[in-house]
């Protein structure tokens, strides 16, 4: 079996766990007065997990592979040196510490980081427009879910913040 349909089953077990807790889990914890409501918290984790298990179902069956004709996107296993493994570890790595260091360096402070490493990292060397796409896009997500949303985010470290 090919690299990718070894990826879309082990996608597909995720998201049929994913839908298990969804259906399951998060509903059953629902209070009385939420049951009422046409749209519930696990309404979206619904349908990323339906989408999930169709997408990775269609992988698995080879429904997006026309028949007959090899992509030139497909990975071989004997070039695997020839990939750019590496970056994409650092890039998980980089993904990790952006978790680990929200809470206490903020969220502004630590997207304007992971962002403007994360370019670095894919090969963007213009470092003036990285830094001022960066800041940009790290202050409009924290004004749309902080002021829009009315989801508290804190954007500064713990340390401002009391905390």
């Amino acid at each position: 079996m090919a690299l990718d349909r070894w990826l879309a089953l082990v996608i597909l077990l995720i998201c049929l766990a994913y839908s298990y807790t969804a259906y399951f889990t998060m509903d059953a914890l629902l209070p009385p007065i939420m049951k009422s409501s046409p749209i519930w918290p696990s309404s979206f984790p619904k349908v990323l997990a339906i989408g999930g298990i169709l997408l990775s179902l269609s992988i698995l069956l080879g429904l997006e592979k026309t028949p007959g004709k090899k992509d030139a996107a497909d990975i071989n296993l004997a070039r695997l040196g020839e990939y750019k493994v590496g970056q994409a570890v650092v890039l998980l790595a980089l993904m990790v510490a952006y978790a680990l260091l929200l809470r206490p360096l903020g969220f502004l402070a630590s997207t304007f980081l992971f962002l403007t490493c994360g370019s670095f990292i894919l090969g963007e060397r213009r470092y003036l427009v990285m830094i001022a796409i960066a800041a940009v896009a790290a202050g409009t997500v924290w004004y749309l879910v902080d002021e829009v949303l009315g989801i508290f985010l804190s954007p500064f470290p713990s340390f401002l913040n009391g905390g």
